[in-house]
C-alpha cells in the first residue's frame, strides 16, 4: 500500500462501483470510509477489505448526510475525497406510466442525495486546514445520450453533469475541484439485464457487452490521485463494443 494520501468517502460503498472504488482507493493508499443504507452490505464488504470504516447513512436524508460527513471528521479530523457515487434505477417502461413513487425515489437519491454529499463535502473541505478537496461524481453514458424509457435515470444524470461543472466553478477559491465518471455498462446489479438483452433504439432488444467494475476502480483511482491543481473534468469509460456512439 502507498502512503496515505487522504481520506475517501464512498457512498453506496457495499457493493457494484461503490464497493470497487472502495478498493481500488484502499489499495492506493487511501482511509476510505464506505457508506449505505444497508448495515450488513457494508460489513461485508468491510470484512473483504482491510482497512476501510463504514457509516450507515440514506443520501436522500440531509440530517443523516450531515452526520456521516461530521462523524468522519471527528474520526478523521478532514474529508480530502467524495467519491459521489449512490444511485437506484427504476423500471425501464414507458415515462407516463411509470409509478410515482418510483420518480421521487430515483429523484431523492440520484439527484437531491449526491447534491446533499456534494453540499456537506464542499462544507467541510472548506474549513478544513489544509484547505481544499475533490468530489468525483458518478455520472452515466445515459447524461451524455439517453436509453429508450430512461427519461428519470437520464434527467438525474444530466443534472449531475450541471452539478459537476458548477462545483469546479463554485470550489475554485477554495482549492476544491469536481470531476464526473460517466460509465457505460459495468458489471453490476443495475447492468444485468444488460447481459440477457437491453432495449435499443430501434426497438430491438440485444445483448450489450460489459466491463468488470474493476476497471472503474482503476479509472477514480487515477482522478482520485491527481493534484488538486490538476483535474480530470470528465472521464467516459465504456466496453468497446456496446452501442453507445450512433444511439444518441
Amino acid at each position: 500500500m502507498d502512503e496515505n494520501r487522504g481520506i475517501a468517502i464512498v457512498t453506496g460503498g457495499g457493493s457494484g462501483i461503490g464497493r470497487a472504488v472502495a478498493q481500488a482507493l484502499a489499495q492506493g493508499g487511501w482511509r476510505v470510509v464506505i457508506s449505505g443504507r444497508r448495515a450488513e452490505t457494508l460489513a461485508a464488504t468491510a470484512a473483504a477489505i482491510a482497512g476501510i470504516d463504514i457509516e450507515v447513512a440514506d443520501v436522500a436524508d440531509p440530517q443523516a448526510v450531515d452526520g456521516l460527513f461530521d462523524q468522519v471528521v471527528a474520526r478523521h479530523g478532514r474529508v480530502d475525497l467524495l467519491f459521489n457515487n449512490a444511485g437506484i434505477n427504476v423500471p425501464l417502461v414507458p415515462f407516463d406510466q411509470l409509478d410515482v413513487s418510483d420518480l421521487r425515489a430515483i429523484i431523492d437519491t440520484n439527484l437531491w442525495g449526491a447534491m446533499l454529499c456534494a453540499r456537506a463535502a464542499m462544507r467541510v473541505m472548506k474549513a478544513q486546514a489544509p484547505q481544499g478537496g475533490r468530489i468525483i461524481n458518478n455520472g452515466s453514458i445515459s447524461a451524455q445520450a439517453p436509453r429508450p424509457d430512461s427519461a428519470p435515470y437520464t434527467a438525474t444524470k444530466h443534472a449531475i453533469t450541471g452539478l459537476t461543472k458548477s462545483i469546479i466553478l463554485d470550489g475554485r477559491p477554495f482549492n476544491i475541484t469536481a470531476g464526473q465518471i460517466d460509465i457505460g455498462n459495468a458489471v453490476s446489479e443495475m447492468s444485468a439485464y444488460m447481459a440477457v438483452g437491453a432495449k435499443q433504439a430501434d426497438g430491438t432488444v440485444r445483448p450489450e457487452p460489459r466491463i468488470g467494475v474493476d476497471k472503474v476502480g482503476e479509472a477514480v483511482l487515477h482522478m482520485a490521485n491527481l493534484p488538486l491543481d490538476t483535474n480530470v473534468s470528465f472521464m467516459t469509460l465504456m466496453a468497446s463494443a456496446m452501442p453507445h456512439y450512433g444511439r444518441g
